[in-house]
C-alpha cells in the first residue's frame, strides 16, 4: 500500500479513524496539535517538519511499526520520552536521521526493532547501542562524530552497517556480525583493512580514508562491490580471490598499472580514473577474465587516456562495453 499524503485542511469522506498510514512529510509543522492520530496507525512519517518535541499521543499508537522523525529539531531531551512508551514496544523501524542528537537514545523497549537510523546528528559515541535489540538488521550512524566502533557485538542479525563520515581510525569489533552483507565506512581516517574474519560481506566501501594498501580483502569471496576511491593505494593486490566481484572502484589513488584482476569473471564496472596509469598496453590481458562481461570502464585523467584512438582501442578490447568515462554507447 502506498502512503497517502494527508491534507490537513481538506474534508474527506473516508473515515480517518481507520487509517494505517499517515504521511506528513514537508508540512513544516511545529507541533501536531492540528493533526488527528488514529489509533490504527502502523506507520507515521513526520519527515521534514519543525518538530522539537514528541506528541504524547504517539505513545498510544499500539499498532505502530514505523516511525520517522527525519529532518526535524529533535534533541536528546526531546526524544527521551520514547524510552518509557512501552505501548510502542513492537516498533520495527525508527528513523531519527538529521536532528540534533548528541548521543544514542535509549530504545531498549523496542524488542523487535529491525531498522535504526541516527545519521546526520552530532553523536560522539556508540555508547548505548548495547541496549538496542539484537533483532536489528540495519543500523545507520553516518555523518556524526564517532571515533570508535563499539557495542555492536550482539548484532548477529545485522545485514547493513553504515558508519561513513565519522572519525574512525580502526576497523574493530566486527567479528560477531556474521550476517553482515553491507559495510559502509567511507570518509573516515582508517589506515588498514581489518574485517575481523568476516567473509560474507557483499558490499564494502572504504572510500576517502587513509589506505595505502589493498591487503585484507582476500577472504571476502562473497564480495560483489568494492569501493576504494580517494585513498593512497599504489598497487592493486589481494583481488584475485574475489571471484564474485562485479563493481571495483579504485579511482583517485596512486596506481601505475592494472593488476590482480585477470581472473575475475563477473566484473562489470571498473573505475580507474584519476590515477597514474601510463599506457593501454597490456590492458586486454589485465582484464582478460571479464573482457566479455565488462560494460563500464573509467580511465580518464590517467596518462593513458591521452593515447591516440583511446576510445576506439578500448571498444575493440571490450566488445560489450556500454560506457567509457562519460561517453555512453547505445
Amino acid at each position: 500500500m502506498e502512503k497517502e499524503r494527508v491534507d490537513l485542511n481538506a474534508e474527506t469522506e473516508e473515515d480517518p479513524s481507520s487509517s494505517t498510514l499517515l504521511d506528513l512529510t514537508s508540512y513544516q509543522l511545529h507541533d501536531l496539535d492540528s493533526v488527528e492520530l488514529p489509533l490504527t496507525l502502523t506507520e507515521l512519517d513526520l519527515t521534514t517538519n519543525r518538530l522539537s518535541s514528541l506528541d504524547p499521543r504517539i505513545s498510544h499508537l499500539s499498532f505502530l511499526k514505523k516511525l520517522s522523525l527525519r529532518q526535524n529539531l529533535i534533541t536528546d531531551d526531546a526524544v527521551s520520552p520514547l524510552s518509557s512508551w512501552t505501548t510502542l514496544s513492537t516498533l520495527e523501524e525508527l528513523v531519527l536521521r538529521d536532528n540534533q542528537l548528541k548521543k544514542i537514545p535509549d530504545v531498549s523497549i523496542f524488542k523487535q526493532l529491525l531498522i535504526f537510523d541516527v545519521s546526520f546528528n552530532e553523536v560522539t559515541s556508540l555508547n548505548g547501542l548495547a541496549n538496542v535489540s539484537n533483532t536489528l538488521k540495519e543500523l545507520y550512524v553516518s555523518k556524526n562524530e564517532v571515533a570508535k566502533i563499539e557495542e555492536i557485538e550482539h548484532f548477529d542479525q545485522l545485514s547493513i552497517l553504515e558508519l561513513g563520515s565519522n572519525k574512525l581510525r580502526v576497523m574493530e569489533n566486527l567479528q560477531n556480525l556474521t550476517n553482515l552483507q553491507e559495510l559502509w565506512l567511507g570518509r573516515n581516517r582508517i589506515k588498514f583493512v581489518n574485517l575481523c574474519g568476516l567473509k560474507c560481506i557483499k558490499k564494502l566501501s572504504l572510500q576517502s580514508n587513509r589506505l595505502t594498501s589493498m591487503t585484507g580483502f582476500e577472504g571476502c569471496i562473497a564480495l560483489e562491490e568494492l569501493y576504494l576511491s580517494h585513498n593512497g593505494i599504489s598497487k592493486m593486490e589481494g583481488l584475485s580471490s574475489l571471484v564474485n566481484l562485479r563493481v571495483l572502484d579504485v579511482s583517485s589513488n596512486k596506481l601505475t598499472s592494472i593488476d590482480d584482476i585477470q581472473n575475475l569473471m563477473h566484473l562489470e564496472d571498473l573505475w580507474l580514473n584519476d590515477n597514474q596509469i601510463e599506457s593501454l598496453e597490456g590492458i586486454a590481458e589485465s582484464v582478460a577474465g571479464s573482457k566479455e562481461k565488462l560494460t563500464t570502464i573509467y580511465l580518464e585523467k590517467n596518462p593513458c587516456a591521452k593515447s591516440p584512438n583511446y576510445t576506439a582501442v578500448l571498444r575493440e578490447i571490450f566488445p560489450n562495453i556500454e560506457q567509457i568515462d562519460s561517453d555512453v554507447f547505445s
